[in-house]
């Protein structure tokens, strides 16, 4: 029986081997790649509306304090005069202009949550997309595949490998150092 199930391994691991050359790993990396990019664009994009209705809720809500006040100077106005008939009026303004501030203040508050949300999200995908295409520039330069037809079979890695700004800093670092010392 063992010599059934080691044989049956094998033919398990060969064949898996030859779904994995069928299956084109490069082709299904750049196809991630393109998806992560994606989804970053559309989280961007949503970021930027959510900050747009974040301002235009803010120019609402002070919209609305400037209102309350010129209320309250107009109530003022009326209880001066003894006209409690305006007044009524005035004070029920006042009160749907109150509420009406505390939704929209209730409203920025979500869409202010709901943009460091997104913010953190976008970040971390921005990370990991790099990773990935860190992984697919590895892979590429592994498989032998030249990068020149990579580039013009459909620019799969864009910017190449990310420097940070700090890598760029220690490397400068050190060639100044070797510089001196030569």
């Amino acid at each position: 029986m063992p010599l059934i199930t080691r044989i049956s391994r094998l033919f398990r691991a060969d064949f898996n081997a030859v779904l994995d050359n069928i299956e084109e790993p490069d082709v299904l990396l750049r196809q991630a790649i393109r998806e992560m990019e994606e989804d970053v664009l559309a989280n961007e994009q949503q970021l930027k509306w959510l900050s747009h209705e974040r301002a235009e809720l803010n120019s609402r809500r002070g919209e609305l304090g400037q209102a309350i006040e010129q209320v309250n100077e107009e109530l003022g106005l009326c209880f001066e005069s003894g006209k409690d008939e305006l007044a009524r009026g005035l004070v029920k303004r006042k009160l749907e202009a109150q509420r009406l501030e505390q939704r929209i203040g209730s409203r920025c508050e979500a869409t202010a949550k709901t943009v460091d949300q997104l913010e953190t999200r976008i970040a971390e995908n921005s990370n990991t997309l790099e990773g990935m295409r860190q992984k697919a520039a590895l892979f590429a330069d592994t498989t032998g595949i030249d990068r020149q037809e990579t580039d013009a079979a459909g620019e799969w890695f864009a910017n190449g490998i990310h420097i940070s700004d700090d890598d760029i800093e220690v490397a400068l670092l050190r060639e100044k150092k070797l510089r001196s010392e030569s």
